[in-house]
């Protein structure tokens, strides 16, 4: 048991950190082992658990993007002390305006949390999964063949913050990757390839967040072996370190046009779920 429990937590402290920044879907990856290989809930089994690893995401971007997110907060601040006014420099001016876009993209979210019951139930559909994961595959290999574009946050309009917020409303379809489906709608309309990679990533802030807010209560209900915690924490120190290494893996593979691969690999990965649930029920 003592084993087992710092195994499965390093696994599933990896498992998030890499997947849910890679174009992969971590939500996917995490619903297809637990159908097919018959793995527990973290979610159900070991909610706080669940909360951590978000939260441990959450410190890979903050460490990641730590300067575009001090840059906003002195914007926040510096747009109150000026009494509302938006004079200032073109590094708070575009602080200010990525902020207003983050916002922006949010709000489908928000609105998608109404169906948060029927889309979880999803994810006991191996071949919905499959499926949802072939639809990744197409959005990474298009955006391999998107023209460069040049929009950062100082010229991207706030009508492309509403598509890229519909993206991460439909990327909470498990086997839809959040960071595969926002960066596409990101180069989609286009954005600069690094700032598509950044403004998905910090987008991701307050989603992370809202889920943590969301399932701490029933987390602290729940109750927690006192025996697990430290195992837990070593899970999420590595799903924060894993989801750096991520980030990193993927800013250089967007500069270099590569995601194809991931497209592939999301295309025998969907294709072989799909095959998988015919045998399944």
């Amino acid at each position: 048991m003592f084993l087992n429990i710092w195994l499965f937590a390093a696994f599933m402290g990896l498992l998030q950190g890499i997947t849910e920044f890679l174009p992969v879907s971590s939500s996917g990856h995490l619903a297809l082992f637990q159908n097919i290989f018959g793995m527990e809930s973290v979610e159900d089994t070991h909610m706080l658990f669940s909360v951590m690893l978000h939260f441990g995401t959450l410190i890979s971007v903050l460490i990641m993007y730590r300067k575009d997110i001090f840059d906003m907060i002195k914007a926040f601040v510096g747009f109150f002390r000026r009494g509302g006014s938006e004079r200032g420099n073109g590094s708070s001016i575009g602080a200010a305006r990525l902020i207003v876009m983050i916002v922006i993209a949010t709000v489908p979210l928000i609105a998608i949390a109404l169906l948060g019951d029927y889309i979880g139930q999803l994810n006991a559909k191996t071949g919905f999964v499959g499926l949802m994961l072939v639809l990744t595959g197409g959005l990474l290999y298009v955006s391999d063949k998107v023209p460069k574009g040049g929009k950062n946050e100082k010229t991207a309009k706030y009508s492309d913050s509403i598509v890229i917020g519909l993206m991460q409303a439909a990327a909470t379809l498990p086997g839809i990757s959040r960071s595969g489906a926002t960066i596409t709608g990101g180069l989609i309309r286009g954005f600069d390839r690094s700032f598509a990679v950044k403004f998905s990533f910090i987008l991701s802030i307050p989603a992370v967040v809202g889920a943590v807010v969301l399932e701490s209560s029933n987390a602290i209900k729940a109750g927690v072996d006192p025996a697990l915690i430290v195992p837990y924490i070593f899970g999420t120190a590595l799903a924060a370190a894993a989801g750096c290494f991520a980030i990193r893996l993927v800013r250089f593979i967007s500069e270099k046009d590569r995601f194809r691969g991931f497209a592939y690999y999301c295309w025998g990965v969907g294709v072989l779920a799909i095959i998988l649930s015919f045998f399944s029920r």
